[in-house]
């Protein structure tokens, strides 16, 4: 074996790539403590990916329900069918200005150390903009059903679907969070 084929040890000293890697490592399973700076960081990023994942599929809804209005069978609709199309573009505009507001604020705040307020405001858009695209779904699915299946019975698939929504992306996360706390409380104790 030459001298750079063989396996060099690093120094002590030398494991650890900056100041908060050269504190002990944390035993397996328990999370490194992160510093102001890098939660801030850790939670854009988190932010940035969801953005991109909602702004995609509230894009694409928003596109179909504009289309809807130059269909041959948009003419046919009656009142109460127009009045929850007019809803549901207003309501899925709504929601696409909402999440895609973060990359704006971001765009006018880059560089002036506000990221703790970006993040903030960010996160808060998000959730309306989730409340937003959740009612827009909602009001498409009504439009579809109302012209697809006869009866009461688009109004209770309907509701059915946005009592799913409502467990899937706020009643599920809440209890989580809370049994999170509980587990922190008990940790402390």
């Amino acid at each position: 074996m030459t001298m750079t084929e063989q396996p060099v040890e690093p120094a002590e000293d030398d494991t650890a790539c900056c100041p908060r890697h050269h504190r002990a490592r944390p035993e397996p399973g328990v999370e490194a403590p992160e510093t102001a700076r890098e939660r801030v960081n850790r939670r854009w990023n988190e932010i940035l990916q969801e953005t991109r994942v909602a702004q995609t599929g509230v894009q694409i809804l928003f596109g179909f329900l504009l289309s809807v209005a130059f269909t041959p069978l948009f003419r046919e609709l009656d009142t109460f069918d127009r009045v929850i199309y007019v809803t549901t573009v207003v309501l899925g505009a709504a929601a696409t200005g909402s999440l895609i507001a973060p990359v704006s604020i971001h765009r006018f705040l880059s560089g002036q150390r506000m990221k703790d307020e970006v993040v903030e405001a960010a996160s808060r858009l998000m959730m309306c903009g989730m409340v937003l695209l959740a009612l827009t779904i909602g009001c498409t699915l009504l439009l579809i059903l109302r012209i697809v299946v006869p009866g009461v019975l688009a109004e209770v698939l309907v509701g059915g679907v946005m009592l799913w929504f409502g467990i899937c992306w706020y009643a599920l996360p809440l209890a989580l969070r809370r049994r999170a706390a509980r587990r922190s409380r008990a940790d402390v104790a």
